[in-house]
């Protein structure tokens, strides 16, 4: 919930004594993972991210936040997949923003948390998909936590053809970007 500027954080547990500030030089190993309500990750997405701030949060399935002492640093948002011809047992991560303060390099780490979180208690899901913008980023989370490209748009194709695109808010130069569609197939325990 952000009140005046602040992202208070929604711990799954009572936090300790940690103050409300966050400290100036955050690392990795300093936030706990856990999920969190749509409509607060949503708010948070909107807040930071850099292409794509207006997503739909009614049709998110499943929402999680990176927070340490009880603030938020990051959210991400994960749905059905949007393309018709993937199995809808498949899961999408629909967005993935953070704060100016987010280390870059605690991307990683929160994606492969969410990948065992989500291969552990959601066990329907055997796929989880993303798309990477290549106009702005370079695939490192994905690559980083044994994802696979899958498939690519070329230099002016959209994905989003008339027939099935509605304009979202957030921009005809999001939708025109060259996106590569990676995936990570959830191998499951095995319970004996």
């Amino acid at each position: 919930m952000s009140v005046d500027g602040a992202r208070v954080a929604y711990p799954l547990f009572q936090m300790g004594d940690g103050g409300s500030s966050p400290t100036s030089t955050l690392h990795p190993k300093d936030f706990t993972f856990e999920p969190c309500p749509r409509k607060f990750a949503a708010e948070m997405n909107e807040r930071w991210h850099s292409r794509v701030p207006i997503v739909e949060w009614g049709l998110i399935k499943y929402a999680f936040q990176a927070q340490a002492n009880g603030i938020c640093y990051c959210v991400a948002l994960w749905s059905n997949p949007i393309a018709r011809m993937l199995p809808n047992d498949w899961l999408e991560l629909k967005r993935m923003a953070g704060s100016p303060e987010w280390p870059k390099n605690a991307s990683s780490r929160f994606l492969a948390w969410m990948i065992r979180y989500i291969r552990d208690n959601y066990q329907q899901h055997p796929v989880l998909i993303s798309y990477q913008d290549t106009a702005v980023h370079v695939g490192t989370i994905y690559k980083a936590t044994g994802w696979k490209k899958a498939r690519a748009t070329s230099e002016g194709d959209s994905w989003n053809k008339p027939a099935r695109w509605r304009p979202d808010g957030n921009g005809t130069d999001v939708t025109a970007a060259v996106k590569i569609r990676w995936q990570i197939e959830l191998k499951r325990k095995e319970t004996f």
